[in-house]
């Protein structure tokens, strides 16, 4: 019943993305944005997710693109996104040479962990996955909050103008689906005004997060909507 339903949710949002992408051809959502490069740290946390990217200590390059997920005129709200692409050293020319993660401004507690929430200030807003990774534990969730600066607003040019040359720097955290977050590493990112955006792109489906699994009923939720996105305009 559970996989019939995640068909079912999958195949409406292929629908509306396929709907969506004859007005926006190069995405359907998410459709300008602004690159950002930095770094991300993994602390010795001594904690355990199940997973062992956020397990193990270390550092590493992160590539990022923070975007308006409507697209609504600046000054009005929007759903926050922020895709960010971590980058594994000494993995090789292979697609494991770096895993996806898809961002979404939601709530912070239960239940608003699993709700979009459009926002005005990026500073304020949390960053969640919303669907869960398949740990060695368990489900586990993902999410972000900025340390500094404060006062970032939603509207891309606003955020530009606020952030300027300064560093973005966000603490990532993990939960299980209905418990604590728990800080365990630090993304900083910084604008790059020359580095071309627009042909970005990232998948949290064909690069999955390393030492994380997928729950079946969250692939067929994503992967139809997912495989409309990644298509060429004029592809059928």
């Amino acid at each position: 019943m559970a996989g019939l339903v995640s068909s079912a949710i999958g195949k409406g949002f292929e629908v509306l993305f396929r709907g969506i992408k004859h007005v926006r051809r190069h995405r359907p959502i998410h459709s300008r944005g602004l690159r950002l490069d930095g770094t991300v740290v993994v602390h010795r946390h001594g904690l355990s997710s199940g997973i062992s990217w956020i397990d193990r200590p270390g550092e590493g390059a992160a590539t990022a693109r923070i975007s308006r997920s409507v697209g609504t005129p600046d000054g009005l709200p929007d759903v926050v996104g922020l895709a960010v692409r971590f980058h594994h050293e000494g993995a090789g020319p292979t697609p494991s040479t770096f895993s996806d993660i898809l961002l979404s401004s939601t709530g912070w507690s239960v239940p608003g962990r699993f709700v979009l929430i459009p926002r005005l200030n990026v500073s304020k807003a949390p960053l969640g996955t919303m669907m869960p990774y398949r740990g060695e534990a368990g489900p586990v969730l993902l999410g972000a909050r900025t340390l500094g600066p404060a006062g970032l607003p939603s509207s891309l040019r606003g955020f530009a103008r606020s952030l300027g040359p300064s560093p973005w720097q966000l603490g990532l955290y993990f939960a299980t689906p209905g418990g604590a977050w728990q800080h365990f590493g630090t993304l900083t990112l910084q604008l790059d005004p020359d580095a071309e955006e627009k042909d970005l792109r990232f998948d949290a489906v064909l690069h999955p997060l390393a030492g994380a699994g997928t729950y079946d009923w969250a692939r067929k939720v994503r992967e139809p909507s997912y495989a409309v996105s990644r298509r060429a305009p004029g592809d059928s």
